[in-house]
């Protein structure tokens, strides 16, 4: 075997099928040249966002390569751009990306043309900071092993192939190819290129935009096959509130109407409206040039009292209802994935699309949004406008859409979706909506209306829903919402298992006596033989403390058992799962859990973990990542807002962490608390989240309850055969008992990564 191994790294260069470049400075302007003591063992620093060398030397052989690349960095996440000089310059357009991670080496399958003149590389597609270059080569592959590696990674990386074989994903190419009239390998290089777009979505949404989306937008001709297909066809009435708005802006959303594939739309204008003369003036010149616009416009007649009635005479024709406003731009399938969605779900009664701005012209800053999400909309705005609203339950909330111009977006959304279950909600993962961009905050442009919240209508929402709860801003981030405790205080069991590591029990146990403001709890130390003199007497020790108890497992070592046993042993309303590496920063951390674990609606809750050098560790569970699961944002610095300020918001998800989370133990008895027998010590957090939503409850994380966490220092890493065996067996059974549910997670958005934990794109 080992000899095996040996041929097989020697024996391509062996047969000069391997080129390793000499990496040359482009410009120093925008590269310096660092001394290794003094940077943390970086060589270079880009002092600018395209700094980039040139190569010299052995040049890789023409056709398909494995370009292999490791590069060292300081950036939270970030990209490689390798562009190849075809005898015309360095075209940006030709630009292939790999994402490259600390202490990784990064591969991908690329195309090298005949005859090429020069290679160039950008450690740092598009960021400043510091950087080496470990490792970079190519190595020639034949088309047959690149086709099939190619084909391999969709599997895994395109949403459109998750989970389907090879023969599967080559019979729905060569399907593609024939309807599209393309070849189905120049398709496969298309698809298995988009599974690399990624990087921050503020410096790479055009490379994504260029390359990506049109693999995933329907053709013209798709389109029109797919509208065929439908028996039922849903039509949207189009509300424009054009309030201060500009002839221009007002223009472009009406082009953007005419533009539409779909055509069962209608515009509503209000009568105030089509008295303004420079509108109505707009509204016949676009009349004489589209003729099409005759059939879809729908003027409020003198004798409608109100904006409501008049929307009431129009049940007949319109099923739902979208309120833009002018300057907005619906993308030009909008109405037919609206549609398509509508027929698919019949029974919804909201459909909300994702949505970017128009800075100067161009596309930016995209809003790539979750599913249903009840705790976020209490947050932020997250939906916006990009949604539609049917009509029949619109009709019931008239007091807040008098008219176009006077929506209370949030407020609406608020008191619309109270009561809805998930299946009425539906959301539609592609671009639907263009936005206008308006000269706000950064933090304002995530989300639509002004800041993206309002405090007043969370405020005046929660009044009817929990008396108890208020709600306070967080300035220019969204709502902070506080659940009031009820009578007396829920008491609470925090399970913590251990075995010696006294360095790391004793401050988590002391950290959380001493800062825990919240007082009706109990720790419960699973000691699960422990032999240390010094951790066995501390045991003893801490035991006399009225708030803390000592049980003994005897046992081999089995995560879930051990917690399983805790609970057993408990008769507390709430039991919290916590490791003896967790130490609370925060007084109010527990009292901010209970708080949430205690809401009928609410299972398990999470808090936000950070690394000891205060870069983030936990910030919920992303199911799907890393072809399993992984943490959302982590490594992000304490302070960042992550994707759309998420690392602000409370919210539900799919999952989270063992290491501090809490549910009501009648919630943890339905759901058969930890699987003890499948998943030992992995994935059985996961597990009991996943088993807990599957009861009917939401899953919650809340960044205002702050810990940090020495992650796995306890249990050590699957370093050795039979750790790593076990691993291999609880992964297995994770897929095999969840694995549809791993293809999507409905609190991520399938136009992001499965690769990476950084929210970029995919």
């Amino acid at each position: 075997m080992i000899y095996k191994r040996l041929f097989a790294s020697t024996l391509p260069s062996l047969l000069r099928l391997t080129a390793k470049p000499t990496l040359i400075p482009t410009a120093l302007e925008t590269l310096r040249e660092l001394h290794i003591h003094y940077t943390d063992n970086f060589s270079w620093r880009a002092l600018d966002e395209h700094a980039c060398f040139h190569t010299e030397g052995a040049s890789p052989l023409p056709g398909f390569n494995m370009l292999e690349i490791e590069i060292e960095h300081d950036q939270t996440s970030a990209a490689a751009g390798i562009t190849f000089d075809r005898g015309n310059g360095f075209d940006r357009r030709n630009t292939i990306y790999l994402a490259v991670r600390r202490g990784r080496i990064a591969k991908r399958i690329c195309y090298v043309p005949y005859g090429i003149k020069g290679i160039r590389l950008e450690p740092l597609s598009g960021q400043k900071g510091c950087f080496s270059v470990k490792h970079f080569r190519f190595v020639w592959l034949t088309p047959r092993f690149a086709y099939s590696r190619m084909i391999r990674r969709l599997n895994y990386a395109d949403r459109h192939f998750q989970g389907a074989g090879a023969q599967q994903i080559l019979k729905a190419l060569k399907e593609e190819s024939r309807e599209e009239n393309v070849s189905w390998r120049r398709l496969l290089a298309a698809y298995y290129e988009g599974t690399f777009a990624r990087g921050a979505p503020n410096f790479n949404y055009a490379l994504w935009r260029e390359q990506i989306e049109p693999l995933r937008e329907p053709s013209n001709n798709r389109v029109v096959i797919a509208i065929e297909k439908l028996t039922e066809h849903s039509s949207f009435g189009i509300a424009l509130s054009t309030e201060g708005a500009s002839v221009e802006d007002i223009a472009i959303t009406l082009d953007s109407l005419i533009q539409q594939r779909y055509s069962h739309w209608y515009l509503l204008i209000s009568a105030e409206q089509d008295a303004d003369e420079d509108i109505s003036e707009l509204l016949n010149q676009r009349l004489h040039e589209h003729e099409i616009l005759a059939q879809h416009l729908l003027i409020q007649p003198p004798e409608s009292t109100s904006f409501h009635q008049w929307l009431a005479s129009l049940s007949q024709q319109i099923d739902y209802v979208t309120f833009l406003a002018a300057g907005d731009a619906l993308a030009i399938n909008a109405t037919y994935h609206l549609a398509a969605h509508s027929y698919q779900h019949p029974e919804a009664v909201l459909l909300y699309g994702d949505e970017d701005r128009c800075v100067d012209g161009e596309r930016a800053l995209p809003n790539f949004k979750p599913e249903w999400n009840t705790d976020l909309l209490l947050s932020v705005n997250y939906i916006g406008r990009a949604a539609a609203f049917s009509l029949e339950r619109l009709l019931q909330y008239s007091h807040l859409c008098e008219s176009p111009e006077q929506v209370d977006m949030h407020a609406l959304l608020l008191a619309y979706t109270d009561g809805l279950s998930k299946a009425d909600i539906q959301h539609v993962a592609y671009v639907v909506l263009h936005r206008r961009y308006s000269d706000a905050t950064s933090a304002a442009e995530l989300t639509p209306d002004g800041p993206g919240f309002s405090i007043t209508a969370v405020q005046r929402f929660l009044v009817e829903k929990d008396a108890s709860a208020t709600a306070s801003e967080q300035p220019e981030l969204g709502c902070r919402v506080q659940w009031g405790l009820h009578g007396p205080l829920p008491s609470v069991s925090l399970l913590i298992p251990t075995r010696d590591m006294l360095h790391m029990l004793q401050p988590c146990v002391d950290k959380i006596l001493e800062l825990t403001d919240y007082p009706n709890y109990e720790i419960v130390i699973l000691d699960n033989q422990s032999s240390d003199p010094g951790a066995l007497a501390y045991l003893n020790k801490i035991a006399r403390d009225t708030r803390v108890r000592v049980l003994r497992w005897d046992h081999p070592f089995n995560y879930s058992a051990i917690n399983n046993f805790g609970a057993r042993h408990c008769s507390s309303d709430v039991i919290g799962l916590v490791n003896n590496d967790i130490e609370p920063i925060n007084g109010s951390w527990l009292t901010e859990m209970v708080s949430h674990a205690v809401r009928p609606n609410i299972g398990c809750v999470g808090a936000k973990l950070y690394y000891p050098d205060d870069t983030l560790q936990h910030a919920g569970v992303i199911l799907g990542l890393g072809g399993v699961a992984g943490h959302a944002h982590r490594f992000f610095p304490r302070e960042d807002g992550g994707f759309q300020n998420r690392l602000h918001h409370t919210q539900n998800l799919s999952a989270v962490t063992a290491a501090c989370l809490l549910l009501r133990r009648s919630i943890f008895e339905e759901a058969g608390g930890l699987e003890e027998e499948y998943l030992p010590v992995a994935y059985n957090d996961v597990d009991l989240c996943l088993k807990v939503r599957e009861l009917g409850y939401r899953n919650l994380w809340t960044p205002f309850a702050e810990l940090y966490h020495h992650e796995s220092v306890s249990r050590g890493i699957d370093d050795n055969p039979v750790k790593k065996a076990r691993a291999k067996r609880e992964v297995d059974y994770f897929r095999s008992r969840w694995g549809q549910q791993l293809l999507h997670d409905p609190a991520y958005n399938p136009n992001l990564t499965v690769s990476f934990e950084d929210f970029s794109l995919r």
